[in-house]
Order: C-alpha cells, then structure tokens, then sequence
C-alpha cells in the first residue's frame, strides 16, 4: 500500500483520535488532525481518507457550534467524491444526517462496556469481516440514528437498535468506540462528569477502567477494522 494522507477531524480537546493515530503512524502513512473548535478548517480535498471523531455536541447543534456546518459541507463533498469515511460516535451521527437519516436523543445515556450483536450483512461486508457475531466495545453517547437508506446496518446493543451502518463500499459509521484506552475514559470522566449518572446503562469510571482484557480486545478489533478500512483506499 501506498502511503496515505489521512485526515482526522476533532471537535473537543478531550476527545481527540487516541488509539487511531498511532495505527495510522505505525502503517506509514501521514496524519492530519484537523481541530474544528480551535479554528482548523474542514477541508477533506487532499485526502485518501477521513476519520470523524465524537464529542459531547449533536449533530445538529449548528447554532452553538457554527463549524458544524463547514464541516457537514466537508461530509458531503468527501461522500461525492467518494473519499473513504470513518465516523466514530458523533462523526457516525453526523455522516448519518449527511446521509438524511434521522439523529435524536435516546432519553437516556449508554457509556460503558456493552455488548454488540452484529448483523448477518455486515458481517458479509468487506468492512465487517474483522468483527465477531458478538464482541463488547465501549459506549459514550445519548444521541443515536437510523440507519440511511441503501446502507447496511451493523447491529445493536440492548440500549441502542443502532450501532453502526455501512454506506457503500468505503464509508462506515460506528456508534461505539474502539479507539478508547484508559486515558481517554479519564479525560472523559473529568469533563463528563455529570453524564455519569448511574442509570441503567451508566458504568462509573471505575468500572469502566478496570476492564483491561476489553481495552485489549478492542484495540485489536480497531487494528483489524482500520486494515479493512484503509484498503479501500487504493
């Protein structure tokens, strides 16, 4: 594979690429975080691939996030074009309202580890071949989607139907993340705090951290995922 210029766009501070920036620098390709809430431009032109991480903002918080709009601009483009994307919580919601697909608040928050039953096409998708019927990411989000039209959705978990979809051959949204380790759950919970309300679906820091053969597994899963997804780069 040829080196690649990959593009990350990151809306908060706290919640920056974390495991996928090291893959991407230990494959040999180039990396540029794009930090949309100090300034940087959303501008995907030069790039073989986008990454979409999350944040605390909706997908359609225009009117306290203004970037937000260059940025959807930047989707629609990058889809046109048919650039590979990768959106991770909320850039998975937002790629999913670029889409036209419905993005609302659950009524309650999923943040910790619980399990995801994938589904029969994803599996059967180039981009899905990596997962296991059943496997148990990380969950940070309030927010959820439905599933474009002509994408295939990946699955669910007992609190959210939706988990992720597949648009084409080379554009995927994943509600969960992959991407956490434990430092990410720290920052996370210091700047989250008041998300960590102990409902149903709310693991507490401490829980959440001491799982380290799941931090493990998930790091795993994100190298296999991101070897499928950037070979549909060439």
């Amino acid at each position: 594979m040829s080196v690649l210029n990959i593009q990350i766009f990151q809306h908060v501070p706290f919640e920056g690429p974390a495991a996928v920036e090291p893959y991407i620098k230990k494959r040999g390709h180039q990396v540029e975080v794009k930090k949309l809430f100090d300034g940087d431009k959303a501008e995907p032109l030069s790039a073989d691939a986008l990454i979409v991480m999350g944040g605390p903002m909706g997908a359609r918080d225009e009117d306290k996030f203004a970037w937000l709009v260059e940025e959807k601009r930047a989707l629609e483009v990058a889809l046109k074009r048919d650039i590979p994307i990768l959106g991770i919580c909320l850039g998975a919601q937002l790629l999913a309202d670029v889409l036209g697909a419905e993005v609302k608040p659950m009524g309650y928050r999923e943040i910790g580890w619980f399990p995801v039953q994938a589904s029969s096409d994803f599996l059967e998708h180039p981009l899905g071949r990596s997962f296991p019927r059943n496997f148990t990411p990380l969950h940070w989000h309030g927010d959820s989607f439905a599933i474009p039209q002509e994408a295939i959705a990946l699955g669910s978990s007992e609190a959210c139907a939706n988990q992720g979809f597949v648009y084409g051959s080379r554009q995927v949204g994943l509600q969960f993340h992959l991407e956490f380790d434990q430092s990410s759950v720290r920052r996370l919970a210091r700047n989250a705090a008041d998300e960590l309300d102990g409902s149903r679906y709310v693991q507490g820091e401490k829980e959440m951290l001491k799982q380290s053969a799941m931090f493990s597994a998930a790091d795993q899963l994100l190298e296999n995922f991101l070897d499928d997804f950037l070979g549909q780069c060439n």
